[in-house]
């Protein structure tokens, strides 16, 4: 099996960026982590950087491809938002998304976990087959039948989330029950809201099916953001991870 692996992370039409992303791998595991922050001050870079080096840090003190784990990586990262909360005042209200995905290659498994509205989407010949659901109002009254499915991209309170991480009270990640079964031609691709409020789903399968490989993609993604976008539109980020047997690789 082989993984290709590309990243995007832009500040967009702000002056910071306040998104992080990263992976790293341990043996046939890898983990890939992405977070968007907020808060007053500009601390939300710092909320999404503790996440994801919370994640990543524990991931490889004791790798592994369960439910189980993905829930303790995200209360883990959940709870160094907390404590780096108190350590300076102007950092008591960050909060941050926080979205997780581990392959096992051996297996031929994949899971995942989110907390807020940074996305999971995973693709099979060219058609999303699976997406994450948005810790948001807005998704909840689409979900109620009180708004379009529409709404999630354009209600003015698209970005108010119902769960993040930095809640020292409760922290529900969502996290499938089981692994999901490999067949080793997936595509994922971990994003924030920055970019998909100005990319559908159409386009993400479109640009997918004209790429030749997640770098490509990307920029192809980013592009049509680009084209969309307000001058102030929110940071980006973006991981974009490709699945190939080695025997498909050889054709």
């Amino acid at each position: 099996m082989e993984l290709n692996i590309a990243m995007l992370s832009e500040p967009g039409g702000r002056r910071s960026n306040e998104d992080a992303c990263d992976y790293c791998a341990v043996g046939d595991l890898s983990c890939y982590v992405l977070s968007d922050g907020a808060g007053g001050h500009g601390c939300g870079d710092v909320a999404s950087n503790v996440v994801a080096h919370a994640v990543l840090e524990r991931f490889r003190e004791a790798p592994g491809a369960s439910a189980e784990l993905v829930m303790s990586l995200l209360y883990t990262a959940n709870q160094a938002v907390v404590t780096e909360q108190s350590r300076v005042v102007e950092q008591a209200n960050m909060r941050a998304t926080a979205v997780v995905l581990i392959l096992d290659l051996v297996n031929l498994t994949a899971i995942w976990g989110h907390v807020g509205d940074s996305r999971v989407y995973g693709f099979r010949n060219g058609a999303i087959f699976m997406q994450t659901r948005d810790h948001s109002v807005v998704q909840s009254m689409v979900d109620a039948g009180f708004l379009e499915p529409e709404s999630v991209r354009t209600n003015p309170k698209r970005s108010v989330l119902t769960a993040a991480m930095g809640n020292a009270a409760e922290c529900e990640p969502a996290v499938p029950s089981t692994p999901l079964a490999l067949t080793g031609e997936e595509v994922f691709l971990l994003c924030s809201d920055g970019l998909w409020e100005y990319v559908d789903e159409a386009i993400l399968e479109r640009e997918l099916g004209r790429a030749v490989g997640p770098e490509s993609w990307l920029r192809a993604l980013e592009a049509e953001l680009l084209r969309h976008a307000r001058p102030n539109h929110d940071n980006y980020s973006a991981i974009a991870v490709w699945l190939s047997s080695r025997d498909a690789i050889l054709l």
